[in-house]
């Protein structure tokens, strides 16, 4: 069975070198970049079921020819990205968007 219509996953590095998945909820392009809000994807059930749905939100950047994401330092255009990727959420999930949250950690 194909995985064409399954969600978006990027695979992230910390700076450990420890990989973590993450499923792609929302991209905003805007003037002052591209940015995604990623929600962990978890292997055991329990941890699903036991996750507060968070997400995070990162920037994607060029970064010798690769795309990279990078966490916003920047208060003020974290909050704002959250309260786009919040209306967004309302508009795509109407029962379901109030049960995310941000990180603004």
């Amino acid at each position: 069975m194909s995985n064409e219509f399954g969600p978006d996953l990027f695979t992230l590095v910390d700076e450990e070198g420890h990989e973590h998945e993450f499923e792609v909820l929302d991209v905003i392009d805007n003037d002052d970049g591209t940015f995604y809000a990623l929600l962990p994807t978890f292997e055991n059930a329990q941890d699903k079921v036991n996750d507060e749905g968070t997400y995070y939100i990162f920037q994607s950047y060029d970064h010798d020819g690769e795309q990279e994401l990078a966490e916003v330092e920047d208060d003020a255009l974290l909050n704002s990205l959250a309260a786009q990727f919040e209306e967004h959420f309302a508009d795509l999930y109407p029962d379901d968007g109030a049960a995310f949250e941000d990180e603004k950690d």
